[in-house]
């Protein structure tokens, strides 16, 4: 098949790009390069250097007649959003519907849309959370989130338009960047390498930190190969369904560096303790049995081995 990839340059969509090449599809990238790099671009797919609110979007689609638009391109921080609201809705909304605008009027047949169950639903009456609970969206980038899922559901009704929505829990691997929901992995592992004491933000009541659900982008790749052919008008949690606090993660990678470098000063696993900040939320776990049974798909690496993985090719890539 024939794939756009928007964010394709980014941490996940440039993984995700490299699986479609690897399974033999046509692989087109669009990319402004405000968070992708130019060296996490795969060779084998055609690059345009534009954002996703550009008018000539439209042109691209028209020249390009794709059969799949997988949308990763994102304003991704949460604190960002918090800062300037207004820049988040203008990428993560306005953006996406001058995407979906271009699909239609190009005969798109499908539209993959990556989402965030780890900030839609908010503050959660059930945990894990199952996609049967109503978003409670408790920041601006959660918002934009959960209206863009609506605008898919209008598309549909309307056009006739195909899409899978992919609710990502807190994703990590290689090629990631200090920034978006679980930039903490990134932002722990170099502060450690420079030496530097590392930040706990948490509650009052909650020493240890928040609680995340962390999975490991080589999982979280899977799901967006499942998502060519399967879950039709679904939206799927992909997660690993464990609860981890912010410490514990933070000892995960402290132990797994000091393994590989054994000169990282001990001193630097005592943490400076901050706040918790506007949009973070308490917990966010997710049930991951519909990614099972609608996707055939599922977590497979534990925090340890995904962790484990990060490291070693942070080390190699300097």
């Amino acid at each position: 098949m024939k794939i756009l990839v928007t964010g394709g340059a980014g941490f996940i969509g440039s993984n995700v790009v490299d699986a479609y090449i690897g399974a033999g599809h046509d692989v087109v990238v669009m990319d402004n390069l405000s968070g992708g790099k130019w060296e996490n671009l795969n060779p084998r797919a055609r690059f345009y250097l534009m954002d996703v609110r550009s008018r000539e979007v439209l042109t691209v689609l028209q020249r390009e007649r794709f059969d799949i638009v997988n949308h990763h391109a994102a304003q991704m921080s949460v604190p960002a959003s918090v800062e300037d609201p207004a820049y988040d809705a203008d990428v993560n909304v306005l953006g996406f519907i001058n995407l979906l605008e271009a699909t239609r009027k190009t005969a798109v047949g499908k539209v993959i849309f990556i989402s965030s169950g780890g900030a839609i639903y908010g503050e959660a009456d059930q945990y894990p959370t199952s996609e049967s609970c109503n978003p409670r969206p408790l920041s601006p980038y959660a918002i934009t989130k959960t209206v863009s899922e609506q605008y898919l559901a209008f598309y549909r009704h309307q056009y006739a338009l195909d899409y899978t929505v992919l609710r990502y829990a807190n994703v990590y691997g290689p090629r990631q960047i200090p920034h978006g929901e679980a930039g903490v992995v990134a932002i722990f592992m170099d502060r450690l390498l420079s030496g530097k004491q590392c930040l706990l933000y948490h509650y009052p009541d909650e020493p240890k930190g928040m609680i995340r659900d962390y999975c490991f982008v080589a999982d979280v790749v899977e799901a967006n190969l499942a998502a060519i052919e399967k879950g039709n008008a679904e939206a799927v949690n992909i997660a690993t369904g464990r609860e981890t606090h912010t410490r514990e993660l933070f000892d995960v990678i402290f132990d797994a560096l000091k393994s590989l470098k054994p000169d990282i000063d001990s001193r630097l696993r005592s943490l400076i303790s901050y706040p918790a900040r506007a949009g973070d939320l308490r917990r966010s776990c997710l049930v991951v049995d519909k990614a099972r049974s609608v996707l055939g798909v599922e977590a497979r690496h534990s925090l340890t081995e995904g962790i484990n993985k990060t490291i070693q090719w942070r080390l190699r890539s300097g």
